[in-house]
């Protein structure tokens, strides 16, 4: 019997790898009947219901995995990370933490703690704890020089390596400043290649690389750094104290091209650019992003705005179809990166935008920007409950979902709030 059980559990687990989730929960259930002693079947079929949100079922498989295995680690942490998701957050705080009493290098735990603890400001911890990250594993790998780690850095080259997506790497190269001032000789971007010609300009950076993945370019400087490290080993030594960095405008869209892009730019009206989708790449896209434009539909009740397709990737076909029935400007599939959209958001009053790239882009280059936010995992950087954002501010301002989880009110938020800019702007 025993036997026969870890065969099931073997294949639910060879299911699992090519998600197939379906056959995965048999196999899974199946061995659990056999030996329902299986801690870790309890475990996977608790990470196999979560990623279908299925919590209250999820939570009774890894109750049942900790009553077996009170004293692994990885059970707290799979529970923390679950109360994480619907918001139970003093008891995933617990969950995590015990993880980590009983397995200190637990790197899930210490990450999920630190999406917490920065989500409510606590910064200290915060960054400490999402140092546990292993984005930047293929940089480690490969590089033959040392990673940066608070040494001086006076004459001293540094290699500053791209995390995440493009947005992150937009919020945290104003970082690169800072580190200037710390007297670097040279100071090396390796980003997205898409973010280049918009980079390329920053008078902190002495070069900036694309990366489009495969092979590292050959570069060698006296230390590397992963871009999103930067305000942990910032700080000063001894000190707890938190720095945001460069305030916006600490981006600037290229004259050159502000020209070239100005006859697609609406010449009247309140000119509003509309981003409704991020990457369909991101684990938490389907949440973030809108189902399509028409979700938007209202804000064209409001007299006065001439609003542009920022939407580039998913969503530039929905945008054209769109613009056939309403007015929409469409310049999304004309943009080839992200110097292109910054030269077109720099002619713009105000971009509306779900949390994406371009959302940072309009808010580093100090334009207004508007961001729709997510109920389920939001975000830490937006904080728990503000309508504003210590990263960008006197710029950004937010706009939440309920608990509902309904995009509705929160784009009728938003129309009242644009018809208030609007009315104030023609009586001004």
């Amino acid at each position: 019997m025993q036997s026969d059980a870890l065969a099931l559990f073997e294949l639910a687990n060879q299911h699992m790898e090519r998600c197939e989730l379906e056959a995965a929960e048999q196999s899974y259930r199946a061995a659990l009947k056999l030996a329902p002693g299986l801690a870790s079947a309890h475990m996977n079929l608790g990470t196999l219901l979560l990623r279908q949100r299925r919590f209250s079922e999820a939570e009774a498989c890894y109750g049942n995995a900790l009553a077996l295995e009170s004293g692994k680690g990885a059970n707290w942490s799979n529970l923390g990370s679950l109360y994480l998701r619907y918001q139970r957050e003093d008891d995933a705080e617990v969950c995590l933490r015990r993880a980590i009493a009983l397995e200190p290098d637990n790197r899930v735990a210490r990450f999920n703690l630190s999406y917490l603890q920065l989500r409510h400001g606590h910064f200290s911890e915060g960054w400490a704890l999402f140092e546990a990250r292993d984005w930047y594993a293929r940089f480690e790998a490969q590089f033959r020089f040392p990673r940066w780690q608070g040494e001086a850095l006076e004459g001293k080259s540094l290699l500053l390596c791209m995390e995440a997506g493009h947005g992150d790497v937009i919020q945290f190269v104003r970082y690169s400043a800072s580190l200037k001032a710390r007297g670097v000789r040279h100071l090396t971007l390796l980003c997205h290649a898409a973010l280049v010609r918009l980079l390329h300009g920053l008078p902190s950076l002495d070069a900036v690389i694309g990366y489009q993945g495969g092979p590292l370019p050959d570069i060698t400087h006296d230390y590397w750094m992963p871009l999103m490290s930067a305000p942990y080993y910032l700080k000063a030594d001894g000190a707890t104290d938190f720095s945001f960095g460069l305030t916006p405008p600490y981006l600037q869209a290229d004259p050159a091209l502000c020209r070239q892009w100005s006859e697609a730019v609406p010449d009247k009206g309140f000119r509003v650019g509309l981003v409704w989708k991020g990457n369909p790449e991101f684990e938490f896209d389907s949440t973030r992003s809108l189902p399509d434009i028409h979700a938007l539909k209202t804000l064209w009740q409001v007299q006065g705005v001439e609003f542009v397709s920022l939407q580039k990737g998913a969503g530039e076909a929905e945008a054209l179809e769109f613009a056939n029935m309403h007015p929409l400007t469409c310049l999304g599939q004309r943009m080839q990166d992200f110097a292109d959209a910054a030269a077109i958001i720099s002619q713009l009053d105000l971009v509306i935008s779900v949390d994406s790239a371009i959302a940072h882009l309009a808010a580093a280059l100090g334009k207004p920007c508007w961001i729709l936010l997510p109920d389920f995992m939001c975000d830490w950087r937006w904080g728990a409950h503000r309508t504003d954002s210590p990263w960008y501010p006197g710029v950004v301002r937010l706009f939440r979902q309920g608990r509902d989880a309904r995009w509705e009110p929160v784009v009728e938020a938003v129309k009242n709030a644009l018809q208030e800019v609007t009315k104030n702007q023609r009586t001004s």
